[in-house]
């Protein structure tokens, strides 16, 4: 079974990689995805509107007003300093071009969220001020998909699957596995088509 698994802006790349290749992949699990940066991680459209114009001339400028993402995507203080003391950890403002990049895609994935089709598990927290819950919850209103699962955490942030309290992370990573487990257990579209082509290909071969 092939599974996707996107946290934020993995959840965004999870989306694309199905557009690419829809019959790929038996389903997603898509943990606080963003496709949508949260109006309050957003600066003024002004201020968007400049600075898009600016990236392509210095693309490498970090020089985004935004606040700092660490403080705002972490609920647990000591999950906070693990990551501003990890030195492969990317601190400061985004690059010029990097926030272009995230909002044009983040833009694209809102306006073509009926095509997804894949089965897929969505998870949000509720006080998440990162990327937006209510594109989650309209991405499981209207994807084409079949089987689909939303589940929202009452007083959780951005980060389910390593900012919370322990007690927290369990229910989310619980659910996770009880959502992939009642799936690999049936199999799926993409698992019956292959194996029918193989028993076929076995009767054509006697």
């Amino acid at each position: 079974m092939r599974y996707l698994l996107g946290e934020s802006m993995g959840g965004a790349v999870a989306l694309l990689l199905h557009r690419k290749q829809p019959t790929f992949w038996d389903g997603a699990v898509l943990v606080a995805p963003m496709c949508k940066i949260a109006e309050d991680a957003k600066p003024h459209p002004m201020v968007i509107n400049v600075l898009t114009k600016l990236c392509n001339y210095i693309p490498t400028w970090k020089i985004i007003p935004t606040k700092d993402i660490i403080d705002t995507a972490f609920k647990v203080p000591e999950v906070r300093e693990q990551i501003r003391a990890n030195p492969y950890c990317y601190k400061g403002r985004p690059r010029l071009k990097t926030g272009n990049e995230l909002l044009r895609v983040s833009l694209e994935l809102e306006r073509r969220l009926e095509e997804v089709a894949l089965p897929f598990l969505v998870l949000h927290g509720e006080d998440d001020k990162v990327t937006d819950k209510s594109v989650s919850k309209q991405l499981f209103d209207v994807a084409s998909s079949a089987d689909k699962t939303i589940k929202l955490y009452d007083g959780m942030w951005h980060g389910l699957l390593y900012g919370e309290e322990p007690e927290n992370i369990d229910i989310v990573f619980a659910d996770i596995i009880n959502w992939l487990d009642e799936r690999a257990s049936v199999g799926g579209p993409r698992f019956e088509r292959e194996q029918k082509r193989a028993n076929d290909g076995s009767s054509n071969s006697r």
